[in-house]
C-alpha cells in the first residue's frame, strides 16, 4: 500500500476543501490514487448531505446585494448559530444574493440550477454541507428591478430589509429601511394588510369584547376600534417614525419629498418550527441504552 504523506493530504484538501481527516481516509481507501480519492470524497460528501437533509434549518443569515436599480435580499438557513458565522457559509450567502440580482431566477429551483464557482448552486450547497457537516437550505429571496432607487439595511445578519423608493435624499431611504427592521410593518398602508391577518386580529378582538359583557352595539365598536388600532400599528405609513416620535412615517416622507414604492423584510427562521430538545428524555434514553448493553 502506498504511503499517505501529509503533502498528499494537503493536495487533496486544496482540491476538494474537505476536512483533513476525510482526505486522509479517502487517500487510504484509494491506496494513494488522487483521482480515485477525489471521487470517494465526492460520494462521501454527497452522502453526508443526504443524511443532513431531514434536519431542521432554523438558523442562518440574510444577505443583500444592490447594483444600481437592481437588487436582491436572500435568506439561507443552517442548523446552528455557530455555522451561521462560518466564513464559507457567509461567502456562499453573499454570492447567492449577487447571483439572484444578476440572473433573476424564477424560484429557488431555478436558482439552484444556476452556475457558481464552475458548478451548479445545488452542487456547491451539497459540497458545503459535506464539508461543514450541517444541513443548509436556500429558503427564499426577493429581487427588485426599478427605475427608482434601492437601499438595504441589515441588522447583524438575522434581519434584512430592502426598500424601493424615489427621492433625492439617500439617507431617507436608509432611515426607512432601519425603521422597518425596528417596527416590523407588514404592509405599506392599511389597505394592503393581508386579509388573513386582519381576520385573525378581528377574531381576538371579538373574544375580548364578548368577555367584557358589554352590550352588542358597544362590543361591535370595541372590535372595530381594535382592528383599526392594529392596522395603524402594522402599516408602515401610519407608524410613528422611530427617529421622530412627533411624525408618522407618511408625514416624514411628505416633508422630504420621498415616496416608498415597496419593501421586503426577512427575519431568519421566522415561521420555522424549531426542534425543542428534551434533555431529561435524552439522558433517560442513554441510561436505558447503557443498561441494555
Amino acid at each position: 500500500m502506498a504511503a499517505i504523506t501529509a503533502a498528499m493530504v494537503g493536495e487533496l484538501r486544496a482540491k476538494t476543501d474537505a476536512p483533513m481527516m476525510e482526505c486522509k481516509k479517502a487517500l487510504t481507501e484509494a491506496e494513494g490514487d488522487m483521482e480515485r480519492a477525489e471521487e470517494i470524497l465526492r460520494v462521501k460528501l454527497g452522502s453526508k448531505a443526504s443524511k443532513a437533509a431531514s434536519r431542521i434549518t432554523a438558523e442562518g443569515v440574510v444577505a443583500s446585494y444592490i447594483a444600481g436599480g437592481v437588487g436582491a435580499l436572500v435568506e439561507i438557513n443552517c442548523e446552528t448559530d455557530f455555522v451561521s458565522k462560518n466564513d464559507d457559509f457567509l461567502k456562499f450567502t453573499s454570492d447567492i444574493a449577487k447571483l439572484v440580482t444578476e440572473h433573476s431566477p424564477a424560484d429557488v429551483a431555478a436558482l439552484s440550477a444556476l452556475g457558481l464557482y464552475g458548478k451548479t448552486v445545488e452542487e456547491v450547497r451539497t459540497e458545503l454541507i459535506g464539508r461543514i457537516g450541517e444541513n443548509m437550505s436556500i429558503r427564499r429571496f426577493k429581487r427588485f428591478q426599478t427605475s427608482g432607487k434601492l437601499t438595504s439595511y441589515l441588522h447583524g445578519t438575522r434581519i434584512g430589509v430592502m426598500v424601493e423608493f424615489e427621492g433625492s435624499d439617500e439617507q431617507v431611504g436608509k432611515d426607512v429601511a432601519m425603521h422597518i427592521a425596528a417596527m416590523k410593518p407588514v404592509a405599506l398602508s392599511s389597505d394592503q394588510v393581508p386579509t388573513d391577518l386582519i381576520e385573525k386580529e378581528r377574531s381576538v378582538a371579538k373574544l375580548k369584547a364578548e368577555e367584557s359583557g358589554k352590550p352588542a352595539d358597544i362590543a361591535a365598536k370595541m372590535v372595530e376600534g381594535s382592528v383599526q388600532k392594529y392596522l395603524k400599528e402594522v402599516s408602515l405609513f401610519d407608524q410613528t417614525f422611530v427617529k421622530n416620535d412627533k411624525q408618522t412615517v407618511q408625514q416624514m416622507l411628505k416633508a422630504t419629498n420621498t415616496s416608498v414604492k415597496s419593501f421586503v423584510m426577512f427575519i431568519v427562521g421566522e415561521g420555522i418550527e424549531k426542534k425543542q430538545d428534551d434533555f431529561a428524555a435524552e439522558v433517560a434514553a442513554q441510561v436505558a441504552a447503557a443498561k441494555q448493553a
